[in-house]
């Protein structure tokens, strides 16, 4: 009785050990196919060429489907404008060079100057952001203060030569962004949100 009780158990644990083994060779498998790639090594804006520094090569298992850059193209990306603002890790495809393409259909780029304290010091394009704008509400006589917050990613961070304002660059909504672009300069600050970049 004991032997046939065990018996199932010992089926079980031969297919365990089966599908563990199974599991294994599909996980090499894919290993096996890795492929050096180029990524970003550090973040770029839009329409800008990449020089030598801007890539890196790391060896990564690749989608068929995504028109990745092989390392052995190094040479051939050099020069090349990028059509989006990315972050550093971006993967190099065939998509990504080229003409600017911000921003898209329905969208739009604000500029809003700020100042220290109204924006993260690590703010950097790529960036997932929420906009928030004080403002004063004087139409019913009494002075009330109230908010409006838009999100939006930003596109390009430049600081001026005294270090005074820094122009941060936001793409958002088209309404979204000539609404932002109608409050008054000081009353805006931008907030990084989760999902940092794009």
């Amino acid at each position: 009785m004991a032997r046939r009780r065990s018996l199932p158990y010992l089926l079980l644990g031969v297919l365990l050990v089966l599908g563990c083994a199974t599991g294994g060779v599909v996980v090499a498998i894919q290993l096996g196919h890795r492929e050096d790639v180029l990524v970003l090594a550090h973040p770029v804006a839009v329409g800008q060429k990449l020089s030598p520094q801007d890539v890196r090569e790391v060896s990564i298992s690749v989608d068929s489907n995504l028109a990745v850059i092989p390392a052995r193209s190094r040479s051939q990306v050099q020069g090349r404008a990028v059509a989006y603002t990315l972050p550093a890790g971006a993967l190099l495809t065939r998509d990504v060079l080229g003409d600017a393409r911000v921003p898209p259909p329905g969208q739009a780029v604000a500029a809003v100057g700020l100042k220290d304290g109204q924006y993260p010091p690590e703010l950097q394009p790529g960036n997932r952001v929420t906009v928030v704008a004080a403002t004063s509400d004087t139409s019913t006589g009494s002075r009330q203060s109230r908010s409006s917050t838009w999100n939006a990613t930003v596109t390009g961070v430049h600081s001026s030569a005294d270090d005074q304002v820094t122009a941060v660059s936001l793409q958002m909504a088209q309404d979204d962004a000539r609404r932002l672009a109608a409050v008054p300069t000081g009353q805006i600050s931008v907030v990084m949100v989760h999902g940092g970049e794009r």
